[in-house]
């Protein structure tokens, strides 16, 4: 049977969140997303907007809203877990058309019809970072009636996302399933000749050929020089020989990321390029060596930093060994020196080894999606640490 996240677990998720809000304080909570950044939205309603912006706005007892905007009701009608849909301006795309005439909600009137007159003295939004100016200015403007301002509350919804449910689990698996077909597909079919944009199609095309709904990220394919890109996108570079390509493809499962990291060469690696690859290889290891339930995170970055300088990459180092994972390839928590979080179990992260140097140009990741357990980990995508030539 195909992995879902069924309706139970949306309506365990709002009902938990106002648990959280009655314990912190809030009135009101607003869950804010975008196209790129759509996880907030999506945790509480399954609802990935296109082109335009949406929101969830939790009250603090009965049922939450999806707010979108004016074009996607038939659209969100036909995903959102949420049968509650209001269409609001503010959410509107970016090219900003008016919709003379139409008629359309406010954050005043959605505040009217969850609490009536009641007052807000404490309100959260979830995504803040990805609000818009226009979306905020409007939000305050609704607000100004009820003597206070959006407070920033990621912290309390990803308190609940960090925590993996076992449905959550099942989609996660399946995204690395899909995930690990796609790389061996590339692997078996990239050459010299090639550009690296053909390669990012080869890995989209197979992945959905697989099961993806979309991909986890915008694929990236770098080759030779530029591959010390920590983040990027494939270049019309074309691939010749005795080059070392860098790979990293993601595949989405019912809103779930994945990502698997590797590097293949063509003909016979040269030394360099054994090396690089056997470090982060190595790396990855001692890292993944380290993770458990109630380990200290901070324990886990100092083990990566004290092994990349063993091998004599510490320079090659710009951020801590993995972030977090789940509805997007990168979310929190990060698992940094400064950290000061235990890990538990059933957080969900990528195991995330970048290495790269300014000077020489050539750079590359060995990333996997790993579980965390009670005596250790499970590794979600477990591809192949080998030295892939093709």
């Amino acid at each position: 049977m195909r992995p879902i996240i069924p309706d139970s677990e949306f309506k365990e998720r709002v009902a938990k969140i106002q648990a959280l809000m009655a314990r912190d304080g809030y009135d009101m909570l607003l869950c804010y997303g975008n196209e790129a950044e759509p996880q907030y939205v999506r945790y509480l309603s399954d609802y990935w907007p296109s082109f335009e912006t949406a929101g969830v706005i939790v009250p603090p007892e009965g049922e939450a809203f999806l707010l979108i905007g004016p074009e996607s009701r038939t659209f969100a009608t036909d995903r959102s877990r949420l049968p509650q849909i209001r269409l609001l301006k503010a959410f509107r795309e970016s090219s900003e058309p008016e919709y003379p005439g139409k008629p359309l909600d406010t954050f005043k009137s959605v505040f009217d019809e969850l609490i009536g007159n009641r007052q807000i003295k404490k309100f959260g939004v979830a995504g803040m970072p990805l609000m818009t100016l226009f979306v905020h200015s409007e939000l305050c403007d609704a607000l100004e009636a009820h003597g206070c301002i959006p407070e920033k509350a990621d912290d309390l919804v990803n308190s609940l996302r960090m925590i993996k449910t076992e449905n959550e689990l099942a989609c996660m698996r399946e995204a690395g399933r899909i995930t690990r077909l796609t790389m061996d597909y590339v692997i078996a079919n990239i050459h010299p000749g090639m550009t690296e944009c053909q390669v990012a199609g080869l890995g989209l095309a197979e992945m959905h050929r697989c099961g993806a709904e979309r991909e986890s990220y915008a694929p990236w394919v770098l080759t030779g020089d530029g591959s010390n890109q920590a983040i990027s996108r494939p270049r019309q570079k074309v691939i010749k020989a005795g080059d070392m390509t860098f790979l990293q493809f993601g595949a989405r499962y019912e809103g779930y990321a994945s990502t698997i990291g590797r590097s293949v060469v063509y003909g016979q690696a040269t030394q360099q390029q054994r090396s690089l690859i056997e470090a982060g290889y190595e790396l990855q290891e001692r890292v993944l060596d380290t993770i458990s339930a109630g380990v200290p995170a901070a324990e886990v970055a100092r083990v990566h930093k004290e092994t990349a300088y063993r091998l004599g990459y510490g320079e090659w180092l710009l951020y801590g060994p993995c972030h977090g994972n789940g509805l997007m390839e990168g979310e929190a928590p990060w698992i940094e020196l400064n950290s000061t979080y235990n890990l538990e179990e059933n957080m969900t992260f990528c195991a995330c080894i970048f290495l790269g140097n300014t000077e020489t140009k050539i750079g590359l990741r060995v990333e996997d999606v790993f579980r965390v357990t009670k005596g250790g980990h499970e590794n979600l995508t477990a591809y192949p640490k080998e030295l892939f030539v093709v």
